[in-house]
């Protein structure tokens, strides 16, 4: 009996350690289909958001949203990644606008994120001051699809998951536009895709929006000396200058260019006065 104890004890040894690597996340796994996801629609979800009434994503289209995907239980990476993002958020909207975006954070784990567990993470982490930043969760099933939309993934782990930090940008449709990943990332890996959103990267018509949306997306520069965006008129100046040189070498060439056909003129009305001189 002895002997066959030690031979049950030494294949749980070999067992359950393979049974907890196969259970950790496979990052290169994680990350293909993180970046599969970019370009696909995210579904119009019902929420429950912290105080306990339904939010359709629908409501939130019209206008970027950024994602952050957390498990309010977390006591590590999830609140760190929560204090950068909303010191970095606050930094973009200054640059593009307090409403030019709207931000949701959103519980993972459907039977712990509950309500009252999200209005303790939002009151913690001083969310419930942020206009347009929303904190909800969802059941089981519309968690599993929206994940599935946002390409996230996440494993049970001891006292919590093993998961992608991810954040995630959506376009005003819906779409996933881009993936960001880490608890404390650069404010340029978060503005880029938001000013290309908001402010596009290509002027649609030559109305005086559209027109003024490209001049401040060409214009709008980040200072690492500062950390944060600035509009660069540096950038008029160098266009103004540039244009009036051209304008300058232009009329030069011009002038030359008049005498030239001038002289040619005359040589050919008055051929024998030339030979003469």
């Amino acid at each position: 009996m002895a002997r066959l104890m030690r031979t049950l004890v030494a294949l749980l040894c070999m067992v359950l350690p393979s049974f907890a690597a196969a259970q950790k996340l496979d990052v290169e796994i994680a990350f293909d289909e993180s970046q599969g996801a970019i370009g696909g629609l995210t579904g119009d979800h019902i929420l429950t958001d912290q105080t306990g009434a339904p939010l359709a994503l629908a409501d939130l289209r019209g206008r970027p949203l950024v994602v952050s995907l957390v498990f309010t239980s977390c006591a590590t990476v999830c609140p760190l990644t929560t204090e950068n993002l909303r010191k970095q958020i606050l930094r973009a909207r200054q640059t593009l606008g307090d409403d030019a975006f709207a931000v949701l954070t959103f519980g993972f784990d459907a039977s712990g994120d509950t309500p009252e567990q999200l209005a303790g993470f939002a009151g913690t982490h001083k969310l419930k001051g942020v206009p347009d930043w929303y904190v909800a969760s969802a059941d089981a099933d519309t968690t599993a699809t929206f994940l599935n939309d946002l390409g996230f993934s996440f494993r049970a782990a001891a006292g919590g998951f093993d998961h992608v930090t991810q954040t995630t940008v959506l376009d005003a449709e819906g779409r996933v536009y881009r993936q960001i990943y880490g608890e404390n990332f650069p404010l340029p890996v978060l503005v880029q895709p938001l000013k290309e959103l908001v402010l596009g990267t290509e002027t649609m018509s030559i109305g005086a929006k559209d027109l003024w949306n490209r001049i401040s997306f060409l214009c709008t520069v980040y200072n690492p000396l500062t950390g944060a965006y600035r509009f660069d008129y540096g950038i008029f100046f160098g266009i103004f200058f540039g244009g009036l040189s051209l304008i300058i070498t232009g009329t030069i060439i011009l002038r030359l260019w008049l005498q030239r056909r001038r002289a040619i003129r005359n040589q050919t009305r008055h051929p024998r006065a030339s030979e003469a001189t």
